[in-house]
Formats: structure tokens, sequence, C-alpha cells
């Protein structure tokens, strides 16, 4: 395509047409992932897709409540041709060490260094607040019971040790280090837990269209630990009766391609028996999270 086409595109003015073919997909169910890559492949340029699927069409086309979405065409998660024991992810050979098709999981091993994981801690500790959930009734959020930890946020690149994981992470999940949320740490002290929940944000909540305008659906969720308390504090997903045990420097990674239980992606913290235990958790969306 020509400089001369390139610019006509950029230019083109959003039509009606256009408009009602996007209510339309979404409300069948299509991702907005799925739609910029059916717009992507007719020729679109990038400033146009954005104008058509912005956050002001997102409010007004949210998806019929109770209704999930379709799986996208595309998602994050290493790329597991030929069963590898080790994966390139650029300045770390990562081992695999489980994997589960349905709920499809990943456990990586030596994802982190120890110093890794120190620096994290050391960097989140005077930061920690009681752990707040995204609350979908409003867009907001708030505290929740089944929650008992302490956590904070670093910003996306906001050190070098945050970019060199998060660079880290893009590579050995194909996924682009814009599409993920800033890198959470948790503390959990003895007795804390998260109980048993679903990441995706829940399209028959008022508040989901509010919280999507940021970066689409959460895809996916990397959990990495960073202090294995003496005893507990495994991460369980009771559909399919597995728990990880928690080990420094390891990585629980699961995805879930449309927002529904059938996903069967149900998780949780198990409570910590003695000791402390940390963690750093990546959310990563369908595009980028801002």
């Amino acid at each position: 395509m020509t400089d001369q086409q390139q610019a006509s595109y950029s230019r083109q003015p959003i039509s009606d047409d256009l408009r009602r073919w996007v209510d339309e997909q979404l409300a069948a169910g299509h991702t907005v992932a799925a739609l910029r890559s059916s717009m992507r492949e007719a020729g679109w340029m990038p400033d146009a897709i954005d104008a058509a699927l912005g956050t002001e069409v997102l409010a007004e086309t949210a998806m019929p409540a109770g209704r999930p979405s379709q799986p996208t065409t595309a998602m994050p998660g290493p790329a597991m041709e030929g069963a590898p024991t080790l994966i390139d992810a650029g300045d770390r050979q990562v081992r695999v060490q489980l994997t589960m098709r349905h709920p499809r999981v990943v456990v990586f091993g030596d994802l982190l260094s120890d110093e890794e994981c120190d620096a994290l801690i050391d960097g989140a500790r005077e930061r920690l607040a009681r752990s707040l959930t995204v609350e979908t009734k409003t867009g907001g959020e708030a505290l929740n019971v089944d929650r008992t930890s302490d956590g904070m946020f670093f910003t996306r690149g906001e050190n070098a040790v945050v970019q060199r994981i998060e660079a880290r992470i893009a590579r050995l999940l194909n996924w682009p280090v814009e599409y993920g949320e800033g890198l959470q740490i948790l503390r959990y002290a003895p007795g804390a837990q998260y109980r048993p929940h679903y990441d995706y944000f829940d399209p028959a909540e008022p508040g989901t269209p509010t919280i999507l305008r940021r970066g689409g659906q959460r895809l996916a969720t990397l959990v990495i630990y960073l202090q294995a308390p003496a005893q507990g504090g495994g991460t369980t997903f009771p559909d399919v009766g597995l728990e990880v045990a928690p080990c420094r420097g390891t990585g629980v990674f699961f995805s879930y391609e449309r927002p529904d239980p059938a996903t069967r992606t149900l998780h949780g913290g198990a409570p910590v028996l003695a000791g402390e235990k940390w963690v750093a958790t990546k959310w990563l969306r369908e595009r980028e999270f801002n």
C-alpha cells in the first residue's frame, strides 16, 4: 500500500454502515480483538480501527447481559509445539513443569531469579495496602472479604527490574508489553487467602463496559511466587482438582478465551498456614491497557 493510500485510509470517515456492523458483531458475541483482526485483514489502518472501536463505541454497544463472548482469534500463551521442556524468554531459559489443556494451565520454573524476587518485594513493601478487587457492579474498586491480602501495583515499566521482567513475560507469552496491566505484588500473612474466583470481567455486570474501556477483556493471568510460605498458600483450580504448590521464582499461567465459567478457570489462593507468601500477578488484556 502506498503512502497516499495509507493517508486516504487514515482520513476515512467512520460511516453509519460501519458502526452498524460493529454493533451487530458485538451483539453476536464477537470480541474487540476479533473485530480488530478482521478489520486489519480488510485493509483498515490502525487509526481508523481505533476510531471505529473506540471507548465511545464500546460503551454504546456493550454485550447483552449474561451473553459470553466467543473465543478471540489470538490468545496469549507460550509456544508449546513439540512439547518443549525449556522456552527461550529472551534473557532467560524458562522450564516447563506442568501443562493442562482444559483449563489451559502452564507452570513455569525459573521464571524469576532470587534477586528479582527480592527486588520486587523490597520495592513493594513500603507501599502495601489492603488489597482491593475490581468492582464490576460499578466499574471501580472495593474491599472484598474473599481477599485478605495486602498489595500494590507497579506501573508498567516503572523501574529497570520491572521493565526486564515485563519484557521476559511478553516474549514468553507472545503478547505485547503494552497489553498487560501493571505488575501487582501481594503479601499473604498467616491465615490470609483469596477464595475461588474468576479473573475475567462478567459481561452481565453493569460496570463491565467502564472497565473494558481501559484495555478490553482480560484474557490470561500469570501468577509468580516471590516467596513461598512454610505451609499452605497453593494456587487451586477447584473445577479440575489441581493445586500448584508455591515455589519461589515459579509462575502459573492460565488463559480464558471467553468470559464464561466453561473455561474452568475458577481459581483461588489457599490459606497460608505458616510464614508469608508473596506473589506477583500480571493480567493480560485484549489490547493496550491504559
